[in-house]
């Protein structure tokens, strides 16, 4: 039911004073009249009516309802405003239109219908309000969602509330009686029009106040054509000519560039210092640890010719670096003293066996960091782990509002060659499945053992000789998966939404409410004072551009900018210069607000701040709710079903993990087929986490694992994964 006292709040707050009138409820004009006879009302008034039409389109296109406001007594010729939008066959909508778009019944649509639009729908609604409702010291009645209800405000006071709708992007005024008085003679007229229509081909492509959106699939409807749409048209990655290799283009590598130094800050303070080895690995160096590289070995890509001459020693390029580096540590390490040894490289590495590549999460060639480092002690070295692991968390968190759970990886899912293996761990709440952030390994003494690095005994038994020692290592790696991850998380069908921390353009300014008869003078006004204030943008170290494009409506640039994600919008008019003013929209909830042309700064400034914290809390809810504590098979698959995440008392038996993959696979399977394109239906393990349940905690020796009925260890978190 319509909330009346909250839109006479909302009206209050945007200056618009006024109180309903309470009458009988009405369904039409004639009983509206009548209901309001006996009632107090302003000398000079007139009532309206709100008509919704829907215009002929194809059924893949979003619908666009067209909402027309009109002098009660005027007529509204649908053929007139058609052709004034470019849309043909407007009928009036139908209840099902009026209730899932508007939320309101016929009887009580009106104007303040906008408030109520959701997001997804409010950027394709058209508005036409008839010019004769916008005469001074008139009062417009409307109904405030309620046909028992009238309020009276002025025209200055409809455009008011009608520009605060957030996302609403087309308003037209017309004069609605001229159009209907000419409505007819223009259909005897058939000759003179069919003789215009080469005229009308050659308009351009983009009628006044229409845009088309550049994303065609719902997020809700096809996850991965939705995915491949976003990274496509938002101008992340393109493809390329190899199969499962992509560009990185400017916009996604700016976002890796502010991770690098993120995390590259981190690092150093740490101690860790950057080098680059080379990506090939000599066949010889890469199998003298087979355990290590098996798990890699129907990834490795190998380079047997050099021109067209067979090279006696195939090279692989590296799929990970341990075999690459860690001879030259054994040459470079030499005494306890010359430890900790901490080594990162920022590279590219090459997997190539795999059938469905994914943008960001699944390709031949990516990008990456990795660290590789050598301590004394195992405890040293622990410490390391843990710490990166909680760099890789704030990355995730503080830059991209990436909510992750930290963790334990299973002896079955761990890194080959490695003792433990430390996670942190993302959730897509559209598909119910996890994804791995990135890892960080204790390494033990496998490494140094095959390759020598050791260390003389610093404080050996007295008279004794000084043992060797192998050192204890360390590597952790973070890759452009997270690009993946945040866009996957944040986008909408609109397109890219990024957190302003990561954003190319966090700003953009765009110069609104210049029409064909606005003045070459107002214009310029206009265009300098956008660039004015992109300039102090800029200075207060904000990175803004200002769309000067003339060729295009603000309609267009909105969803052009929308689409590419930038965080926030400066909407800058005749009337804000007039006010001193700016109208900001955040892109992540179209929500809109006037600021102060002196606090611009300040403002703009506190929104990405607002907007970033926002965007996590948000995540985090949405993850939070769809991670759930099961104690009992029966309820395992209903919950993955549910496109959930599932914390399960377990044994931590490498048997019983095949065993919940394989039952769940076969549960869902009884249901549903398996799809080779989408990820595993079966559930793995994702981590053990760090951060245990403790309603109910484990009781070891009585606590029972949720598949086989072992004691339970910990709880762990299983989930289907990318």
């Amino acid at each position: 039911m319509a909330d009346v006292d909250a839109l006479v709040t909302r009206l209050n707050a945007l200056g618009i004073r006024t109180a309903p009138v309470e009458h009988a409820p009405v369904e039409n004009n004639e009983q509206w009249a009548e209901a309001l006879k006996t009632a107090e009302l302003p000398s000079k008034h007139v009532l309206t009516k709100t008509l919704v039409f829907k215009p002929k389109q194809p059924k893949a296109d979003p619908i666009a309802p067209i909402m027309v406001v009109i002098k009660e007594t005027t007529a509204a010729s649908s053929k007139a405003i058609g052709a004034e939008l470019k849309f043909k066959d407007l009928r009036l909508a139908s209840e099902d239109v009026l209730r899932d778009v508007f939320q309101t019944a016929r009887g009580s649509v009106s104007p303040f219908a906008l408030g109520q639009v959701a997001q997804e729908h409010i950027g394709n609604v058209r508005v036409v309000v008839d010019k004769a409702l916008l005469d001074d010291g008139v009062q417009l009645g409307f109904h405030p969602l309620d046909s028992s209800k009238t309020v009276f405000i002025d025209g200055a006071a409809l455009t008011r509330y009608i520009a605060s709708v957030p996302g609403l992007e087309h308003v037209v005024e017309m004069d609605l009686a001229a159009a209907a008085a000419a409505a007819p003679a223009a259909a005897t007229a058939a000759a003179p029009r069919a003789a215009k229509k080469p005229a009308a081909a050659a308009k351009p492509e983009e009628p006044a106040g229409m845009t088309k959106p550049g994303i065609q699939t719902r997020k809700s409807e096809n996850f991965s054509k939705w995915y491949q749409e976003v990274v496509l048209e938002s101008e992340m990655l393109s493809h390329y000519n190899v199969s499962g290799c992509y560009i990185l283009r400017p916009r996604a590598h700016f976002v890796w560039e502010q991770i690098q130094e993120f995390f590259g800050a981190g690092i150093k303070a740490m101690g860790v210092r950057n080098c680059y080895f080379p990506m090939f690995v000599s066949s010889q160096v890469l199998e003298r640890e087979k355990d290590h590289i098996e798990g890699f070995a129907p990834e490795v890509a190998w380079v047997t010719k050099a021109g067209s001459k067979d090279l006696n020693e195939h090279l692989a390029i590296r799929p990970t670096s341990e075999t690459v580096m860690y001879p030259y540590f054994g040459d470079w390490i030499r005494s306890h003293r010359d430890l900790p040894l901490r080594l990162n490289q920022w590279c590219s590495v090459v997997r190539w066996e795999f059938k469905n590549p994914q943008p960001f999460l699944r390709t031949r060639e990516f990008l990456w960091q990795e660290g590789h480092c050598a301590y004394f002690s195992k405890e040293q070295a622990m410490a390391e782990a843990r710490a990166v692991l909680t760099l890789y968390r704030r990355v995730y968190e503080e830059l991209l509002a990436v909510p992750v759970i930290e963790g334990e990886k299973s002896e079955k899912e761990k890194f080959a060659g490695g003792v433990t293996t430390t996670t942190v761990e993302g959730f897509i709440p559209e598909t119910g499945r996890g994804i791995q952030g990135g890892t960080s390994h204790y390494l033990g003494q496998n490494f140094s053992r095959m390759f020598n690095v050791v260390v003389e005994d610093p404080a050996p038994s007295a008279g004794a000789e000084r043992p060797k020692l192998f050192v204890h290592q360390t590597s952790w790696g973070l890759s452009t998966r997270t690009i993946g991850v945040m866009v996957m998380l944040h986008s909408d069908d609109k397109g890219l939404v990024l957190p302003p921390r990561v954003a190319e353009t966090q700003v953009v300014i765009i110069p609104c409410g210049l029409q064909a008869k606005t003045t070459d003078a107002e214009r310029s006004r206009v265009n300098d004072a956008c660039l004015a204030a992109e300039a102090r943008l800029r200075k207060a170290g904000i990175r803004v551009e200002t769309d000067l494009r003339d060729i295009y409506t603000p309609g267009f640039k909105f969803n052009h900018w929308e689409l590419r994600g930038v965080p926030l919008r400066l909407e800058i008019g005749p009337k804000d210069i007039s006010r001193d003013q700016v109208t900001l929209v955040r892109r992540d909830t179209f929500a809109r607000e006037s600021v102060a042309m002196g606090s611009m700064e300040e403002t703009v400034s506190l929104a990405m701040v607002k907007m970033q914290g926002e965007m996590l809390a948000k995540a985090r809810k949405a993850m939070d709710e769809r991670v759930k504590v099961v104690l009992r098979w029966e309820d395992f698959v209903p919950a993955l079903n549910s496109k959930c995440l599932a914390l399960i008392p377990w044994c931590e038996r490498e048997e019983c993990e095949e065993q919940i993959k394989t039952r769940s696979t076969r549960d869902v399977m009884a249901d549903e087929p398996e799809d080779e394109r989408e990820p595993s239906m079966g559930a793995k393990s994702l981590c053990l986490p760090y951060a245990q349940p403790q309603d109910p905690p484990i009781v070891h020796g009585e606590t029972k694992c949720a598949q086989c009925g072992q004691n339970a260890l910990r709880y762990a978190l299983f989930g289907r994964s990318y």
